[in-house]
């Protein structure tokens, strides 16, 4: 991975997303572009945000964007010290996916770092509504959903969710396979029953998965899905000791299922953990 885009709103959970990403690629000789994308909406330092934009406004939230990125710059470079590391900032008005999605094939993009929350701080949802945003829009690029202000731990467990049904060709679970490669992780397979037996599919794409982990520390677990499949995922995360865990975005998936069930607005499920999107290849 050699070039990290990071999308910021100035909060302090996108900050320490970007924070992470450093510390997790820390022996990796990679370049960060820090992401910020305004509006006429976009707040403004001790202002209220007024229904309708200006012109006068829109600059000023563009003067704004620009000095708050090299804050953050100067910050980040402060803050590593790592000279295998080179951080570039762009601003940009406009919708924050289309930009994303621009930047990203521009840039040659290899993965996608954002704060699980923003500055909203939505609690309603496991993950703020940039990132969701985001995770549905962007199809070509791995997205790494942070938790809020989270002290870094290197990465010793690494679960990956799946149905067996699609995402487990090697070229899906590559950036997986790259992170944990750098911490020597252990790959905890989780897969939740909905049926008693795999189909013929299922099962071949099982063996699929094994040969793609073939010289890595791994195991597969089983357990029974029942009504609410985040709440069964959340306790293997908790009993396993999972450090990160990883899904394959699949709108027919069980990450799709996920973010709909009403047991997400109960707690925010994962914010102890960083969760790693892949993208589903065409």
């Amino acid at each position: 991975m050699k070039n990290i885009l990071a999308a910021t709103d100035f909060s302090n959970d996108s900050y320490c997303a970007l924070f992470y990403a450093t510390r997790l690629l820390a022996s990796q000789s990679c370049t960060f572009h820090i992401l910020h994308v305004f509006d006429e909406l976009t707040p403004l330092h001790g202002k209220k945000v007024k229904l309708f934009g200006s012109n006068k406004r829109l600059k000023d939230v563009e003067v704004e964007s620009g000095e708050k990125l090299a804050a953050t710059f100067h910050k980040i470079i402060l803050d590593t010290d790592n000279p295998q590391h080179q951080f570039k900032t762009i601003s940009e008005k406009g919708n924050l996916s289309r930009i994303m999605a621009r930047v990203i094939k521009d840039r040659g993009i290899d993965l996608v770092v954002m704060g699980n929350k923003g500055s909203t701080g939505a609690k309603a949802l496991f993950m703020g509504g940039n990132t969701i945003q985001a995770v549905n829009t962007l199809t070509a690029c791995p997205v790494l959903a942070v938790p809020r202000e989270l002290d870094y731990k290197t990465p010793g467990e690494i679960a990956f969710v799946t149905d067996f049904k699609k995402g487990c060709a090697k070229r899906t679970i590559a950036p997986l396979l790259y992170l944990a490669s750098l911490t020597a992780a252990s790959i905890r397979v989780l897969h939740i029953n909905e049926k008693e037996d795999l189909s013929p599919e299922q099962q071949s794409n099982k063996k699929l998965l094994e040969i793609c982990l073939d010289g890595v520390n791994h195991s597969f677990h089983w357990m029974s899905g029942g009504t609410h499949k985040a709440k069964v995922i959340l306790d293997f995360l908790e009993k396993q000791d999972i450090d990160m865990f990883a899904m394959v975005h699949n709108k027919r998936g069980v990450l799709e299922k996920i973010i709909r069930e009403p047991v997400v607005l109960d707690i925010s499920i994962y914010s102890d953990i960083p969760f790693l999107i892949l993208p589903l290849p065409d």
